[in-house]
């Protein structure tokens, strides 16, 4: 696989070696040794699929500590514009975000890290949309901000009036007012526990 730096630290694009052939194609979506080897070391917990139409906008989420989320997300049908969003006080690049328009054709996956608000924008009549996370849902841990907030500067890529929000995502605050951020520096990666004895043995 091949890893893009983006201008903030720790966000990338991932991009698939892909073998082509005249029955079609075939690649690795994950491999836990390459991730962990080229990204960071991630132990991914749950996987989700959302199916959405045009217009549709999810964001701008994320989760508080303890249960705080590294997403690793692609498009399996379709074309998004997939957002990740600084939001570490503290950090040098608080407030900046990395927007990747992730396609059925290109393939590519975006990893968004713990410390991160997260949305995307459905540029397509239709989407699938895959992502996996190494935290489980812990909905009283969930925190957000607003979508269309003017400082962010974010270009969703499609009309304001054809955007379909949820009812929550409707009412997130702005950047400035949210009353909980994440901080520069804090530790949101707690080590992972070695192997056990027998798990090591049975390898």
């Amino acid at each position: 696989m091949n890893v893009i730096k983006t201008a903030i630290d720790g966000v990338v694009i991932i991009e698939p070696r892909l073998f082509k052939d005249d029955r079609g194609y075939f690649f690795e979506s994950f491999s836990e040794r390459d991730f962990n080897a080229q990204v960071r070391t991630v132990r991914f917990v749950q996987d989700n699929e959302s199916k959405s139409s045009y217009g549709v906008l999810r964001g701008l989420h994320f989760q508080k500590p303890p249960f705080a989320q590294s997403k690793l997300v692609r498009v399996v049908k379709g074309a998004v514009l997939d957002v990740a969003v600084d939001i570490r006080k503290g950090s040098p690049t608080f407030g900046q975000h990395v927007a990747v328009e992730l396609t059925e054709e290109n393939h590519r996956q975006f990893f968004i890290p713990r410390g991160f608000a997260h949305g995307f924008s459905v540029l397509t009549d239709e989407v699938i949309f895959q992502y996996k996370c190494d935290n489980f849902y812990a909905p009283q841990s969930e925190g957000a901000i607003a979508w269309d907030d003017p400082a962010l500067g974010i270009d969703w890529k499609i009309p304001a009036e054809k955007v379909i929000l949820s009812e929550k995502d409707k009412h997130h605050p702005l950047l400035k007012d949210a009353d909980w951020l994440f901080s520069y520096g804090e530790e949101l990666y707690p080590k992972i526990r070695k192997q056990s004895q027998w798990q090591s043995q049975l390898q």
